[in-house]
């Protein structure tokens, strides 16, 4: 399983170092380039949640090797994409397809090592399953700088091998899954897919059109409006895409809620310190790719102890504990980032890796662990909607932040420079502009070193803002959350314990 959603967690990251390079050969337009990373990651959010109820269906096996075949095939594809005039509908259609055959395996594959391991016995295997595979992520810029060094269609073709040893370890392990066969609720997936597609596509757009054209406004409301009739819709529904009810169980709400507000950060925090690293740091794609590796070390490291805390006490421990080492991470690491010195920093990134690392695999996994064995596909794709959604909010939230924070600073920098205030205005917007819909991925040689200057001082505003972002999730789950460990029948059900309270806690 670990192989089949490795493709997934690459694909987040590695296409974006390769983007010049593609953008120069096919000769793309702006839009088109940032449509070809944003549609792989609003597919990915819009169908999460049913790939996790197609898993139940039809069985989580099945599911997980048909989202690796389109997975697979879609990715062939994108390599093979043609130049001239259908280029950029060619590459922007089979990323969206790329993005459907992550939503369709993640859940079931996720479902998959849950259903294989007993309840105490998760904590540890899912902080195996979540640390290898969120490794992956960090992994994919520095693969991605030097697979463009030889050519920019093998960011996609390395997913090929990846997928053929999945199939091959899949049909030699024969994971035994269970289903529950029912009608797709076709209406409730239209009513979700389009919420969330026109949310996230509303904020993706944020940074490009800004927040004061109305359209944002519009695409967010209509999208929340649209998961609002889908909530109300679903409860009136025999066979839902989701059961509603699930909220009702104490603890997976509110670990979906910790994972919400983490989420805010964890996504963002690849893109802007990658950006910092290039732009304030002056490193190349590839070392700043390695940047990354240092967050990914405190994070593997903190999950694998997480994921036994979780098996030993219950989650609330740990995920407390890991919200309030981030939130100390992301202090510290933005006091050190105006010094432009990666020596300086590289614990306090080591840190805040380690507390995202600490709360993410218990969260993750104690929800999950609330569903019966026969919705750990539905559960998950719960889940993994909630992260993207507040990953595409916190990516346009905090872009604002980077963007607006740097415009002041670059006016005042150009004002000491001898520009006039209003031509200090307009040029430190264009210049804020560019580099919000690049995102770091043009040359940065040439970058004077004023600019290198207000840029890490913009991304210290952001890592401070990200310091209080898993300050709230702490309190949210020190509040939210209960001791002690939860308990499980012979049946896979979740135990009500003597105390009295709902199912689910224990």
């Amino acid at each position: 399983m670990i192989f089949a959603v490795a493709m997934t967690f690459i694909d987040q990251t590695i296409v974006s170092i390769a983007v010049p390079n593609i953008q120069h050969e096919l000769k793309l337009t702006s839009t088109g380039v940032q449509w070809v990373v944003n549609a792989y990651l609003l597919t990915l959010a819009a169908f999460f949640a049913y790939g996790g109820r197609l898993a139940d269906t039809v069985g989580h096996r099945r599911a997980v090797v048909l989202g690796v075949l389109v997975f697979a095939g879609a990715s062939a594809c994108c390599g093979f994409t043609p130049t001239g005039s259908p280029a950029e509908a060619w590459l922007i259609t089979f990323r969206a397809v790329q993005g459907f055959g992550g939503a369709v395996m993640f859940p079931a594959a996720l479902a998959i090592v849950v259903q294989n391991f007993a309840l105490r016995e998760r904590g540890r295997a899912l902080a195996l399953f979540f640390g290898i595979a969120g490794g992956l992520t960090a992994i994919g810029p520095v693969l991605g700088g030097y697979l463009t060094a030889w050519t920019w269609r093998a960011i996609f073709w390395v997913n090929l091998p990846v997928a053929a040893i999945a199939l091959v370890l899949i049909a030699i392990s024969k994971p035994v899954t269970e289903s529950r066969p029912a009608p797709m609720d076709y209406r409730g997936l239209a009513l979700i897919a389009g919420g969330v597609a026109l949310s996230v596509f509303g904020f993706q757009q944020s940074q490009v059109w800004g927040w004061s054209n109305p359209a944002i406004g519009l695409c967010i409301a209509a999208g929340v409006l649209l998961l609002v009739v889908f909530a109300i819709v679903e409860k009136r529904t025999a066979s839902p895409l989701i059961q509603v009810d699930i909220f009702r169980i104490r603890a997976f709400s509110v670990q979906n809620l910790v994972l919400g507000i983490s989420m805010l950060v964890f996504v963002p925090v690849f893109f802007f310190s990658s950006e910092y690293a290039q732009i304030a740091l002056g490193d190349s794609s590839s070392k700043a790719g390695i940047f990354l590796l240092y967050f990914f070390i405190g994070f593997v490291i903190a999950s694998q102890i997480g994921g036994r805390m979780l098996d030993r006490d219950g989650a609330k421990r740990p995920v407390v504990t890991g919200c309030v080492l981030a939130a100390v991470g992301f202090y510290l690491w933005a006091g050190d980032a105006t010094t432009l010195s990666f020596s300086g920093q590289q614990w306090d990134v080591v840190l805040a890796g380690a507390g995202m690392g600490f709360m993410l695999t218990p969260s993750s996994t104690d929800a999950v662990n609330r569903a019966s064995r026969l919705s750990y596909g539905e559960a998950t794709g719960i889940t993994q909607t909630v992260r993207n959604y507040a990953a595409s909010l916190g990516l346009a939230v905090l872009g604002t932040v980077l963007v607006t924070d740097l415009r002041s600073r670059l006016t005042d920098s150009l004002v000491a420079r001898g520009l006039s205030h209003e031509q200090a205005v307009t040029e430190a917007a264009h210049l804020s502009q560019v580099q919000a819909q690049s995102g770091g991925s043009g040359s940065t040689a040439d970058i004077p070193q004023f600019f290198r200057a207000d840029f890490a001082h913009a991304t210290q505003m952001v890592l401070y803002w990200m310091a209080a972002v898993m300050a709230a999730a702490a309190v949210v789950a020190m509040v939210g959350l209960r001791p002690g460990r939860q308990a499980e029948t012979a049946a896979g059900h979740q135990e009500a314990p003597p105390t009295g309270r709902e199912p689910g806690q224990a």
